[in-house]
């Protein structure tokens, strides 16, 4: 991985819960500190209608995906960009409820007695935004979409310009080692995301 030049961490991050700290988990602002952070699940704006996370809900990610995603986030803050996270770890209780609404697993994966992907915090589903206005990038679809032109690569109905946009997203997170989800543009996973794990029990505020 390239050499970021390092940010300073925001000052105002609390100290994660005890239960994240022993499982590797980590405030995302200390490794990104100008996120965006948007927790779908934390609101009504979501596939399900309902908030699913607390109000306060924190975006969490192990420590593994740390290295990465600051290498990405340096390569959009570059080019005047910045990362937008709709969401990071997510508790197997959470995972549950998504399948009860939507048994899809080409949509929504389907849970099992280990904890892999978002469960684990080693996946995050983001877009990017202008770094000093806010605007997003124009993707093609919002989050959690479940139609063909949310697939990562897809080209029918998606412009070229929205297809160049995923690509820079792409390689800014390809450049810090994760990988995207074919199936979503805005999934992407970390290094061993796929493995299985136990199942995690930590508060998200």
């Amino acid at each position: 991985m390239a050499l970021v030049t390092p940010v300073p961490a925001s000052a105002d991050v609390p100290p994660v819960s005890p239960q994240a700290k022993a499982a590797g988990l980590v405030d995302v602002r200390t490794v990104v500190p100008d996120a965006r952070i948007d927790l779908r699940y934390a609101t009504a704006n979501n596939f399900v209608g309902i908030p699913l996370y607390p109000a306060d809900a924190r975006c969490l990610i192990h420590e593994s995906l740390a290295p990465g995603l600051a290498v990405a986030a340096e390569r959009l803050r570059e080019q005047g960009l910045r990362l937008v996270f709709w969401d990071c770890y997510r508790p197997h209780e959470v995972q549950v409820r998504m399948f009860e609404a939507v048994p899809n697993p080409n949509w929504v994966a389907r849970p099992t007695d280990f904890a892999r992907s978002h469960e684990s915090g080693r996946s995050v589903d983001v877009t990017v935004a202008d770094l000093h206005y806010g605007r997003p990038l124009d993707m093609g679809t919002d989050f959690d979409d479940f139609t063909p032109r949310s697939l990562a690569r897809a080209t029918e109905g998606v412009s070229p310009e929205q297809q160049a946009n995923r690509a820079l997203l792409r390689d800014a997170m390809s450049a810090g080692g994760l990988t995207v989800y074919s199936g979503e543009w805005w999934h992407f996973d970390g290094p061993g995301s796929a493995e299985p794990r136990p199942i995690l029990d930590v508060p998200l505020s």
